[in-house]
């Protein structure tokens, strides 16, 4: 008796490390998705705001028909973010946000009594704040994504994965144009 509880001790300390394995990468998984979400959310708050920024434009729609068509491009872009983890749209959303602040800038330089209105400065410190929380998203995500990533990659991981989860990589976001200022590679 004592002699098969000698043996079955070792497989029931592998079947638990096993188990915990497996379910350490499940919630790993899980902790992307629900982070993936955080990000469209905070991408869909922006779409919020896509109207007010319409309206002041629309006021200056004569002179800025190019801004206009391109908070109808960040609107579109940031519906599209809605079906499992794409990095790629969320940088093509992240571009046209840079492209709209951009041309609303030309704007305001433009039309001086722009930069003036209540409503104009309502809108961009809303919009900078949407920013700033796409942004922590994007920050929590990528961490959540290389959680998994050590966990589905490293040993003992590794094994449980190929075995039993079947789970592949997930890229982190990275964002090419803040990539593109930089002169400085890491030695990977």
């Amino acid at each position: 008796m004592i002699e098969s509880l000698i043996l079955l001790l070792p497989l029931l300390v592998l079947l638990i490390l096993v188990i915990t394995i497996y379910n350490g990468i499940i919630g790993k998984h899980n902790a992307v998705d629900r982070a993936w979400a955080s990000v469209l959310t905070q991408e869909r708050q922006k779409n919020k705001i896509i109207p007010h920024v319409e309206q002041m434009v629309e006021q200056y729609r004569m002179h800025e028909a190019s801004v206009l068509k391109e908070v109808t491009a960040l609107r579109s872009a940031i519906s599209d973010l809605g079906n499992g983890v794409d990095t790629a749209k969320l940088a093509q959303a992240e571009q046209r946000t840079t492209a709209l602040l951009k041309g609303l800038q030309v704007a305001v330089e433009a039309y001086p009594e722009l930069k003036a209105s209540e409503t104009y400065s309502q809108v961009m410190a809303e919009i900078s704040e949407q920013q700033e929380q796409v942004g922590a998203a994007i920050r929590i995500f990528n961490r959540n994504v290389e959680d998994f990533n050590n966990a589905i990659q490293m040993f003992p991981g590794s094994l449980v994965n190929g075995l039993l989860c079947r789970k592949a990589r997930i890229d982190s976001f990275s964002d090419s144009e803040a990539r593109g200022g930089f002169d400085y590679s890491p030695n990977l």
